[in-house]
């Protein structure tokens, strides 16, 4: 066909087709004949066939579909798990301001059979709603095979509260995970029995903690003496007396939290005979009030001791470095984490920590609001903080959206860290007058180039980023023991959505478990050291994290084409250090402080 021009041009992403000068009226322009029309007709044909499926792969594109395959595969098996949970946020119409940030879930084995399970908070009915059957958070049991059963009221945790925050931890030591609830109203602790079942102990242990709007909630050893204490965020003073409703573009909308005063947190101390104090004041908390979201606890600038590093709704975060004594001062500003780069005070949301580099410097990633950026917090070392959001391409996608749960994973098990986002609007009416974002979007999955940089494979990753809903919490762990490291999301007012990890390139990885003495017993705030070859990752176990959540007390690391581990170091809160060599790869590793020999027990991959 040489002589004939034709034009490729793009008319949508990913779709393709002639150009207008090669069309008139609606019809493709064919070439004109020199004679040679007998020879023309099959190289004609093969053009319009290519183009027709260009066009055709395109359309496919735009309806998430015959994507190029990405590195990471999530793929929804929501309807076989048999989970029936639908989330409330007890909405009457009335828009009290509550209803936005619930909330969060957690995913720990409450039974000890080493199947990770899933508890799913939910709101309460407010002021002015109705509801046939009262909402309650529900706990379901992993049996298996992708397959989940209901056990709420076998194990005694279905809470009616109004449910917002979550963690969990072994607060007394004696080797099953309790499980402590943030609410708006009292708050609930729930003691395990150790056979499937719980107590509520919440007024013997000491905390109820009034009337508030909780947020998120971590356990610690602030101390160091081996026992957790437990530090509560909460919100804004709201109440049904200070409701406040805005109009915008004459649409009802939910009040932010700068129309109400903020609220001090409460550090209680464990006193280790099941019960705590509130010693918010004597440790520095409660001289600073704001506006908690989600929060996580970690020791960033490698003392030995864990640091609590809370989010604020549009105000500045705070960041409590501990003296060692379980003493707080607050440094936000100082450190570089209250403000992004410009200064700017966002709305704050959820927030994860990792080495997603690998310096040895435990990192943060925190989620903002809608035409706000998220923030990926660099450790510099030396006590400092710097935001690289920019940089690291972290929040690709993020822009037009209210972001939500986050964390900071290895889904392709590679050895560096990926970025989950769960989005959507807090605002129900939010299309009617706002173009630029929209309530029910999907969520977001970046991916770690390796090089201090993050890809956005969102379009790429299989169907489990196709929903659009509007999300809340989102927590991570391994769920069917394979050795990948899946996804549950909590959405508002709606089912949540279960992904399955498919992931498939060989990489390796290794998960290990940590078993307290002299520490506490799940080894909350430990930090383990994995070395394979010159890949060198550090992880810490947290109690409470993300958006308001609770996941991920087995650490996972990622091992790429490492077969074996030459290395694992764990530094306990207290001071001991205990030290495995030569572990085999993929398989499940129980390390017991301070136990002679190799120091570990090692339980086989399920």
């Amino acid at each position: 066909m040489r002589g004939q021009q034709w034009h490729i041009f793009k008319t949508g992403r990913g779709r393709r087709a002639p150009s207008a000068d090669s069309a008139h009226g609606g019809q493709t322009a064919l070439p004109a004949s020199d004679g040679r029309a007998g020879r023309m007709w099959p190289a004609l044909v093969a053009a319009l066939a290519l183009i027709a499926a260009v066009v055709a792969a395109g359309l496919l594109i735009r309806l998430g579909k015959g994507r190029p395959a990405g590195p990471i595969q999530l793929h929804e098996v929501t309807a076989q798990t048999g989970v029936d949970f639908v989330h409330t946020d007890g909405s009457s119409g009335h828009r009290y301001i509550v209803e936005t940030v619930t909330a969060g879930l957690a995913l720990f084995d409450y039974d000890g059979d080493g199947l990770v399970d899933i508890y799913f908070l939910n709101g309460a009915v407010l002021r002015g709603a109705r509801a046939e059957v009262p909402p309650v958070n529900r706990l379901y049991r992993n049996l298996g095979g992708w397959r989940l059963a209901d056990v709420t009221d076998q194990a005694g945790v279905g809470d009616p509260g109004y449910g917002l925050g979550v963690a969990v931890a072994d607060y007394d030591n004696d080797g099953d995970l309790d499980l402590f609830v943030n609410n708006f109203g009292p708050n609930v602790l729930y003691r395990n029995n150790g056979d499937g079942t719980f107590t509520d102990v919440t007024d013997e242990a000491g905390v109820a903690g009034g009337h508030k709007v909780g947020a998120g909630a971590a356990f610690l050893d602030a101390d160091g003496d081996g026992r957790l204490d437990l530090y509560v965020a909460n919100y804004v003073d709201f109440t049904y007396e200070n409701h406040v409703v805005h109009l915008e573009q004459g649409y009802p909308q939910y009040a932010g939290p700068r129309e109400y005063s903020g609220v001090p947190d409460i550090f209680y101390r464990n006193n280790g005979d099941g019960t705590f104090v509130d010693q918010s004041l004597e440790c520095g908390v409660a001289r600073h009030a704001g506006t908690g979201m989600g929060m996580v606890c970690a020791d960033y600038d490698n003392d030995g001791d864990t640091d609590v590093f809370v989010l604020n709704d549009v105000a500045g975060n705070f960041f409590f470095r501990n003296n060692g004594r379980g003493q707080f001062e607050e440094v936000g500003v100082g450190v570089g984490a209250a403000y992004n780069m410009d200064g700017d005070e966002l709305g704050s949301m959820g927030v994860d920590c990792a080495d997603y580099d690998n310096d040895g410097w435990l990192d943060f990633l925190m989620t903002s609001y809608q035409a706000e950026l998220p923030v990926l917090y660099r450790n510099l070392g030396g006590g400092n903080l710097e935001d690289v959001t920019w940089a690291s391409g972290v929040g690709d996608g993020a822009f037009p959206y209210v972001n939500w749960g986050v964390g900071l994973v290895d889904f392709d098990n590679d050895g560096d860290r990926d970025v989950f986002i769960a989005c959507g609007h807090l605002q129900d009416n939010i299309d009617s007058y706002d173009r630029s974002t929209a309530y029910e979007v999907r969520n977001l999955l970046l991916m770690n180039t390796g090089d201090g940089r993050f890809v956005n494979v969102s379009d790429r990753c299989g169907d489990g980023l196709l929903p659009k809903l509007s999300s809340r919490g989102a927590a991570f762990d391994d769920l069917d023991n394979d050795g990948d490291i899946d996804v549950v999301i909590l959405n508002s007012r709606r089912p949540p959505t279960i992904l399955r990890n498919e992931t498939e390139n060989g990489n390796h990885w290794i998960q290990v478990r940590l078993e307290g003495v002299k520490s506490n017993r799940d080894g909350v705030g430990a930090r383990v050291k994995v070395v394979a070859g010159r890949l060198v990752q550090i992880d810490e176990v947290h109690s409470g994290r993300g958006y308001q959540s609770h996941y991920g007390l087995r650490l996972h690391f990622g091992l790429g084409r490492h077969d074996a581990v030459d290395r694992i170091e764990v530094h306990w809160i207290g001071g001991g250090v205990d030290v495995l060599e030569a572990v085999a790869a993929d398989q499940i590793v129980t390390i017991y402080e301070g136990a002679p020999g190799a120091g570990a027990g090692v339980r086989p991959d399920d």
